[in-house]
């Protein structure tokens, strides 16, 4: 049992800790040592005199997310700023990418009570939007405080999370009663985030299946498969620390004379790393930043940043990262609305319904483990009549779920009515 006094305290006693991360992560990102003093909730821009809407997306797989939902706010709230936050420069790369200066771009502050308060104070948000499952106990009560209501939007959260969550009821039942309302993924999420103090909780579905994959990246893609021509090609997309030894061992068991491997880890600053991996493994390979393939190329590293589409559209076969060691899986739905068929691993606990959908409507199979996958590539790799009918019913899986924009909108509208927003 952790009451909130306590929790800060734990924040306060971790702040040599907090900068050593910072310092540690800027080694390979140098942009964490910018705007650090937003980190602590403290603002070189001039306050905003115009009514504010806040979202919070934590970093880019949420900023590209919030894409649909912030493209309505836009619209439908003309009068008013939004401003977009998170935590990482990634995601505000990726804000700035997607939004330009349609928007402004600030840091989250850490969860020091102190720090939250300054936040608030300076931006004076009507209402916040929090992607996903961002809860942060203090900045919930400074809300609270203020009288801004937040909230909670494409809300998802794990049966293991929501264990975790449960240990600490003192501190984020009181949090999760806070937020004025839930707009959950799925009935599973509803019920898991209800349990928890939430109310209201309405199901929306999952915002992400709004999100259109841009034109000029699928017809970037496009243009990269003319150059590959007719080779087979297998994207593994959003690879995390550890996966790419096992996908480089079953690639080694499917490639044939002419395939193509396009290796994209889910973290920039990982790119060095798989670079050095395929040089100690003898790789023919290259850099998506030194150009396009060859046809002695084995494995394409894709170290660009927000060309995914691009890649899901040259790819015959798709495999989502971060589910083969279990670490919860990737989304697949950007996949499905670019028509790629798809493989994951066992361990999809992170988007689980999602997962089990897309399996059930054909878009998607399910792997045991490395072996299991060399496998299961060889055979789709060899059989485009497979291939061509995931493809349609990935086409028709990401239509079938959209909407969750416009259900979250009316739902945003009216939860912060008492606010003005």
């Amino acid at each position: 049992m952790i009451p909130r006094w306590l929790y800060s305290l734990l924040w306060i006693l971790a702040t040599p800790l907090i900068g050593l991360r910072l310092l540690w992560r800027s080694r390979r990102q140098p942009e964490y040592r910018q705007h650090l003093g937003e980190r602590f909730g403290r603002y070189d821009q001039v306050p905003i005199c115009a009514p504010l809407i806040w979202v919070h997306a934590v970093s880019v797989g949420e900023t590209r997310a919030a894409q649909p939902l912030i493209e309505g706010l836009l619209a439908r709230w003309p009068g008013h700023r939004i401003l977009l936050t998170g935590m990482t420069p990634t995601g505000r790369e990726t804000g700035r990418a997607v939004y330009g200066e349609r928007v402004l771009q600030a840091y989250l502050p850490y969860d020091y009570p102190g720090a939250t308060r300054r936040f608030l104070a300076h931006f004076r948000p009507a209402c916040g939007v929090l992607m996903e499952t961002e809860i942060w106990p203090n900045l919930l009560a400074a809300c609270v405080s203020r009288n801004v209501p937040v909230i909670l939007a494409n809300a998802r959260l794990s049966a293991r999370s929501a264990r975790g969550y449960g240990r600490l009821p003192a501190l984020l039942r009181t949090a999760f009663a806070s937020l004025a309302g839930v707009c959950a993924q799925t009935a599973g999420d509803a019920r898991r985030i209800a349990a928890l103090g939430a109310n209201p909780v309405e199901v929306c579905g999952n915002i992400k299946f709004d999100v259109t994959p841009a034109a000029d990246k699928l017809a970037l893609g496009e243009c990269w498969r003319q150059v590959v021509g007719s080779r087979p090609v297998w994207l593994a997309a959003s690879t995390r620390d550890g996966e790419e030894e096992l996908l480089l061992a079953a690639w080694r068991r499917v490639v044939s004379s002419d395939a193509l491997l396009v290796l994209v880890p889910r973290h920039p600053q990982r790119f060095a790393d798989v670079a050095s991996l395929l040089d100690e493994q003898g790789w023919s390979w290259r850099r998506r930043s030194e150009g396009l393939p060859d046809a002695g190329t084995r494995v394409w590293l894709g170290d660009s940043m927000g060309e995914m589409a691009a890649y899901y559209r040259l790819a015959d076969l798709a495999f989502i990262g971060g589910s083969l060691l279990p670490l919860g899986g990737q989304n697949l739905i950007e996949a499905a609305a670019c028509d790629c068929p798809v493989l994951v691993g066992p361990h999809t606990f992170n988007f689980l319904q999602a997962t089990e959908d897309a399996i059930a409507a054909g878009v998607a199979r399910r792997v045991s483990d490395a072996e299991a996958l060399a496998g299961t590539v060889r055979e789709l790799l060899a059989n485009a009549g497979a291939l061509s009918t995931m493809r349609r019913a990935a086409g028709d899986f990401a239509c079938a779920h959209r909407g969750a924009a416009e259900r979250t909108l009316a739902l945003i509208a009216r939860w912060s009515d008492r606010a003005g927003c």
